[in-house]
C-alpha cells in the first residue's frame, strides 16, 4: 500500500489562502460607460442607470444628448490642447463624466431625472454642474413643471410665491450650514421668477406611493454660493403651492417628504 505524502508548511500555507481567497466577496466591478471617448485631449464618459435603461425611449433620449456633450467638449479638448499643449503634456487631458439617474416616478407617468456633471479642465479645483429632465411616459418626450399649474407666467403669481419660497428654504439651509449671509442678495439674483431661471427642478417623492410631496430645485456649486458651500438641493412642499394648481398637480401631489431624502440628495 502506497504510504500517503505529507502536505508541507508551504503547500498547507497556499492551500489556505486559496481557500480566503474563494471566500473573499468577489469585488464589484466599475460600471460600463454607455458612451465614451478617450485621447490625449480627453476622457470623457456617460452613465445611465439601470432605470432609464428599462425605458428605451428615454434612454435613446438621454444617451443622444450624452454623445452631444462628449462630441462637444472633445472638439473643445482638442483646440484647447493645440494652444497649450505643455499644460496638457505636463498634466494630462480633460476628464469629463455624466450622470443620468431617476429622482422619482411619480403616478407611474412622470420620470424626475437628475443630470450630473463632473468636469476637470485642469484648472485650479475641478467643478460639478447638475440639471434635471421631466420625462412624461405617456407622451414620451420631456416636459416642464408647465401642466401641473394654472398659470406659469414669468413674473406671475404661481412662479413669484415660488421663489419666495425657494428663497426662504435656502436661507434656512444657508444658516444650518452655518453659510453666513455676505453677498447673499447678490447670489440671488439669477433666481428669477420664470421657469427657466428659477432651478432646475424634480419631482420629491412623497410617503404616499405614486405622489409627489412637492418641488426639488438642484443648485450646483456658484449657482446660489460660493463654490465652497457646494451643491444646494431646496424642497418646496406641494401645500405652498398648492393654490395654484391645476387639475393634473392636485391629482399628483400629497403626502410629506420621505425621512432621509434630504440626506440623500446633498
Amino acid at each position: 500500500m502506497r504510504a500517503a505524502r505529507l502536505m508541507t508548511p508551504v503547500r498547507i500555507m497556499g492551500l489556505a489562502g486559496l481557500l480566503a481567497c474563494l471566500c473573499l466577496p468577489a469585488r464589484a466591478a466599475d460600471p460600463k460607460p454607455d458612451a465614451t471617448i478617450e485621447n490625449a485631449s480627453i476622457e470623457a464618459s456617460v452613465y445611465l442607470d439601470d432605470k432609464i435603461k428599462a425605458d428605451s425611449t428615454l434612454a435613446a433620449d438621454c444617451l443622444a444628448e450624452g454623445k452631444k456633450w462628449i462630441d462637444k467638449n472633445a472638439a473643445e479638448a482638442a483646440t484647447d490642447r493645440k494652444q497649450e499643449p505643455d499644460l496638457f503634456k505636463e498634466r494630462g487631458g480633460y476628464s469629463f463624466e455624466r450622470k443620468y439617474s431617476v429622482r422619482s416616478v411619480v403616478d407611474g407617468r412622470y420620470v424626475s431625472v437628475l443630470r450630473d456633471d463632473f468636469m476637470n479642465t485642469l484648472g485650479a479645483h475641478p467643478n460639478s454642474d447638475v440639471n434635471t429632465i421631466l420625462w412624461d411616459t405617456t407622451e414620451k418626450k420631456r416636459i416642464s413643471i408647465r401642466p401641473f399649474f394654472t398659470e406659469t407666467a414669468d413674473n406671475g403669481p404661481t412662479l413669484t410665491a415660488m421663489r419666495k419660497a425657494v428663497i426662504a428654504a435656502l436661507n434656512a439651509e444657508k444658516k444650518r450650514r452655518g453659510a453666513g449671509e455676505s453677498g447673499t442678495a447678490e447670489w440671488y439674483k439669477e433666481l428669477r421668477p420664470t421657469l427657466l431661471k428659477i432651478g432646475a427642478v424634480t419631482l420629491a417623492p412623497s410617503t404616499e406611493a405614486g405622489k409627489s410631496s412637492g418641488l426639488t430645485f438642484h443648485y450646483p456649486p456658484y449657482a446660489v454660493g460660493p463654490y465652497a458651500e457646494g451643491q444646494y438641493v431646496i424642497f418646496v412642499p406641494w401645500e405652498t403651492l398648492k393654490p395654484y394648481l391645476t387639475p393634473e398637480g392636485a391629482k399628483i401631489f400629497a403626502g410629506a417628504r420621505p425621512k432621509g431624502d434630504a440626506d440623500d440628495q446633498q
